[in-house]
């Protein structure tokens, strides 16, 4: 029976999201992601290299997913608050996403380490901040905030309703209703984005 690298490459990352999300890079075992993906762990050192490039690869390609199922086309009539709230839906049905991006910034976050698929994702990041940098030139968002930083606020007020879920139920008396938490950020950020 012939090897299926592909399938074997997707179930270690599969089981190496899981992992990472769960432990951080660092609290992250090789042997824990071969056991969960059934494959012998020296496949990892064969496919992906070490731990480090195993976690720039599973950030790779979540990213990768997000990007295809969330793309940011402002100059088709979406707003940067409706962008926000299909980012929102996303990260609740993924929710590993958010725990990844919190642990590098934990852990690798630092000036001294070097990100994860730093061209890809510097590319893919440029990419979003040109897109709102033409829509405020186009007068659809407004231009009292660099593109920039507006593209940050909207990630940070996104991924803080996954990451700091224990303010989300002290600020709202223990309860959460998703659609209202979608609903109060999509508003937040379209009340950010104008002038």
């Amino acid at each position: 029976m012939a090897w299926d690298t592909a399938r074997t490459q997707q179930l270690l990352l599969d089981a190496a999201v899981e992992e990472f999300a769960e432990f951080g890079p660092d609290g992250a075992r090789i042997a824990r992601v071969a056991t969960r993906a059934g494959v012998n762990k020296e496949r990892i050192y064969q496919y992906f290299g070490n731990k480090e490039q195993l976690f720039s690869a599973v950030l790779s390609s979540e990213l990768g997913k997000l990007a295809e199922a969330v793309p940011l086309v402002l100059n088709d009539g979406q707003d940067l608050g409706e962008y926000a709230g299909r980012v929102f839906d996303y990260h609740r049905a993924n929710p590993h996403f958010a725990r990844l991006l919190a642990w590098e910034g934990l852990q690798r976050g630092g000036p001294e380490h070097e990100l994860a698929a730093g061209a890809d994702r510097t590319e893919h990041y440029g990419a979003k901040v040109a897109a709102i940098a033409a829509a405020q030139r186009a007068g659809v968002l407004g231009e009292g905030v660099d593109p920039g930083r507006q593209m940050f606020a909207l990630i940070g007020l996104v991924n803080c309703w996954f990451t700091l879920p224990q303010m989300v139920r002290l600020l709202l008396g223990g309860a959460t209703d998703p659609a209202a938490d979608r609903e109060a950020l999509v508003a937040l950020i379209c009340r950010l984005t104008r002038d």
